[in-house]
């Protein structure tokens, strides 16, 4: 029986034989302004980008008691660590801006929660999906709380091996998963991207749509996961590498991002259906330069 590797999110269709579903994630590139999501989401409409992801995150649930109080340097002063997290996450009044604008702008929004009180934030502005970020992939209640909406979950698999990502997959639901290859470092090393293993999640998973979230400096990678057969991109994005914010160094600029969604476009184009042919392109080339028509017809006429 042949498996239908597919997932619909939204109107669209996620899986092989369509076209790559590429995300801009803001993440908390957007240094809790409204302003600058506003700017980035923008920038990633621009650029061709398919939807758009977001974070959230409860501080006191995510960030460990022992560091709380430590002081951090931010754009805003010196602050403790817990009021710096807190400062970086929306209000329900500001998301409620940013989803009217993406709604505004037609294009897709998600997020990555990071615990049960963010699930229950994100849900009641109805995203469309859900992501489950790398570190979260072993959380089996969030998990569970993920699977009890009923909605698309992307689940990312960097720093894990097979055997925690089997586990997760069994909690979730097979016929709304997506999963997508991941090296969690930021800014991730060539050596440690590994593209490979989206072949053997693809081999191993006929189901499940494959992706790639990519953490490296450059786009040639992203390319390249691409035409290994991803049917989804995740990379960072910003409006300039330079601003603060750990995430920003790994991220893409937009001018960067609109390069990486043609060059994307384009290596669809150039991948073909796999089935060999004559173009009408070659059919004056046969005539010019061809001796010879058809060798499958001297061979009939031999033996």
């Amino acid at each position: 029986m042949i498996q239908t590797r597919l997932v619909q999110i939204g109107d669209r269709f996620v899986g092989d034989g369509y076209p790559v579903f590429i995300i801009a994630e803001i993440g908390l590139n957007h240094n809790g302004s409204v302003v600058i999501a506003k700017k980035m989401i923008d920038g990633a409409i621009f650029a061709g980008c398919d939807a758009i992801k977001f974070q959230k995150r409860t501080p006191e649930l995510c960030v460990p008691r022992d560091q709380w109080d430590i002081e951090k340097n931010t754009p805003w002063g010196k602050m403790t660590y817990i009021e710096y997290r807190k400062k970086m996450e929306f209000t329900k009044s500001e998301f409620c801006e940013i989803v009217d604008y993406c709604r505004l702008k037609n294009i897709i929004w998600f997020a990555s929660c990071w615990d049960e009180l963010a699930i229950d934030f994100i849900e009641e502005f109805c995203p469309s999906l859900y992501k489950i970020a790398s570190a979260s992939l072993t959380d089996v209640e969030l998990l569970i709380k993920h699977k009890a909406f009923n909605k698309p979950v992307i689940l990312s698999t960097g720093m894990t091996e097979f055997e925690d990502i089997e586990a997760a997959v069994d909690i979730l639901d097979k016929s709304k998963l997506l999963l997508a290859h991941s090296t969690s470092s930021y800014p991730c090393n060539n050596d440690e991207l590994n593209l490979n293993v989206i072949r053997t999640l693809k081999g191993k998973y006929p189901s499940i749509p494959i992706g790639y979230s990519g953490h490296e400096v450059g786009l040639a990678p992203t390319m390249a996961a691409v035409a290994l057969g991803a049917s989804f991109i995740e990379r960072h994005i910003t409006l300039d590498r330079a601003m603060w914010g750990t995430d920003q160094a790994a991220s893409v600029e937009i001018i960067g991002f609109m390069k990486l969604v043609n060059n994307i476009r384009d290596i669809e184009k150039a991948l073909g259906d796999g089935i060999k042919r004559v173009y009408n392109s070659e059919l004056p080339q046969i005539k010019k330069l061809r001796r010879i028509n058809s060798l499958k017809d001297i061979y009939s006429a031999v033996y």
